[in-house]
């Protein structure tokens, strides 16, 4: 899903929440839940978005309406060894978007 669907989708009340999952402990990518499934981010060439922190993260997603945003870290076994078809990543914290 890129930005400019994202923000649609978000305007419309189509995310239930958005997800800053740090991987590695020094990047970030952004992910998107409609329902059970979730949507890695990407800009308008199909690469998924990498952000450099929170701050960051908020800078690129000013335009959405106030959802709910997490930042997460993914669980180190899966990080190496690749994750599973089950979501297990760490308890994510809620932050403030705006």
């Amino acid at each position: 899903m890129n930005l400019q669907e994202l923000t649609s989708r978000s305007v419309a009340g189509d995310i239930d929440e958005i997800n800053l999952v740090s991987l590695e402990g020094d990047i970030y990518v952004l992910e998107a839940r409609m329902g059970a499934r979730f949507y890695p981010v990407q800009d308008e060439a199909g690469h998924v978005i990498s952000v450099r922190s929170v701050a960051h993260a908020r800078e690129v997603l000013k335009a959405l309406p106030n959802v709910p945003f997490h930042l997460v870290h993914a669980v180190v076994h899966d990080e190496m060894c690749g994750m599973d078809d089950e979501r297990d990543i760490g308890a994510g914290v809620t932050i403030p978007l705006h």
